[in-house]
């Protein structure tokens, strides 16, 4: 069952991130940094120490390529859908190890691998509804900054300030318990019991 949760702030502390329970609904306020396929790769490989990542330890990272436009010399988001996760499974554990992440922001869920860095490190999942791309940039109350444009910007590294930025559920838990497990196992169970019974 859905539970609500008061709005959360960001950054995000690692006792708050624990007690998170599956299906819990948030709203976000704060900080929020957008990285995609180039960006996890490009963090994976800095060797600067951290000195050159432009994103702040103990962040939220939202998988999001955005659509934007410039308005009177000053960038706007015009949409800012979530992309499918899995497209970083292969980077999201090392960024989680090296950013200490404490939530991601996607559409899909994640694989097993990056589960397991989320219940070592303390890093949880939230999923937004795809096609509410339009509504997620409502949420967008200003661009902090935007960083390496030189992947193009939708792989760039926008920073972010969100106001009631949801609703999320929380998807995956610290614990590595994911829902869309929980869902699908429910969901083979039921067959099952419905062809046994029926035959």
């Amino acid at each position: 069952m859905l539970k609500i949760k008061k709005k959360i702030q960001t950054p995000i502390g690692e006792e708050e991130i624990k007690d998170l329970q599956l299906g819990d609904i948030i709203y976000l306020n704060g900080e929020v940094y957008t990285a995609r396929d180039r960006a996890h790769q490009r963090i994976i490989e800095d060797e600067s120490g951290g000195k050159e990542i432009p994103i702040e330890k103990g962040a939220v990272l939202y998988h999001c390529g955005p659509l934007v436009r410039k308005n009177k010399g000053n960038w706007e988001i015009i949409a800012a859908g979530p992309t499918t996760s899995s497209r970083m499974e292969g980077t999201a554990p090392a960024v989680i190890e090296k950013l200490r992440i404490r939530a991601i922001i996607g559409k899909g869920g994640m694989g097993s691998t990056t589960r397991e860095a989320m219940r070592r490190y303390g890093c949880v999942y939230f999923a937004l509804t795809g096609g509410a791309a339009v509504l997620a940039a409502t949420r967008i109350k200003a661009i902090k900054a935007v960083y390496w444009t030189d992947l193009g910007m939708t792989e760039a590294v926008w920073h972010l300030l969100v106001e009631d930025f949801g609703p999320l559920v929380l998807s995956i838990d610290a614990r590595g318990h994911s829902l869309y497990e929980k869902i699908n196992g429910d969901a083979k169970r039921e067959v099952h019991s419905f062809l046994i019974n029926r035959y």
